[in-house]
């Protein structure tokens, strides 16, 4: 089956402001704080994709190519990148905005792979 129209639709993005409550003693957002908002983002990508119920089973690889700096904006963006019978592949970029100049530059990349639970937690078929 082809995904690509229900993956272009699940497309989704997340715009934050870096408050100094999110940063660390470098004045930069905590990682562990990253990553708890690229998991969010990878959730509710596979949940608008699916319709379904899903948990994080883990995450492949986070790169931090930049620093994220306090008083900037950040926008998340998570992409279906793989389909499996009870699993998927979320793919998340954070790009990082100063908030008085013009200038954007990828700041974070990450791969979460989640899987479909029924109500009694099993796994379940992502498309039956």
């Amino acid at each position: 089956m082809n995904y690509e129209i229900q993956i272009q639709e699940s497309e989704t993005h997340v715009f934050k402001v870096v408050f100094p409550n999110t940063t660390n003693h470098h004045n930069t957002m905590f990682g562990g704080k990253v990553m708890e908002m690229m998991d969010e983002v990878a959730f509710m990508t596979a949940t608008r994709f699916a319709r379904k119920s899903f948990v994080t089973v883990s995450c492949d690889r986070i790169d931090f190519k930049k620093p994220i700096p306090a008083d900037t904006l950040v926008e998340l963006i998570g992409r279906v990148k793989y389909v499996g019978k009870t699993s998927l592949k979320v793919g998340v970029e954070i790009f990082v905005e100063e908030m008085y100049n013009n200038i954007r530059e990828k700041a974070v990349s990450g791969d979460f792979t989640l899987v479909a639970i029924d109500k009694n937690k099993r796994p379940l078929k992502i498309f039956p």
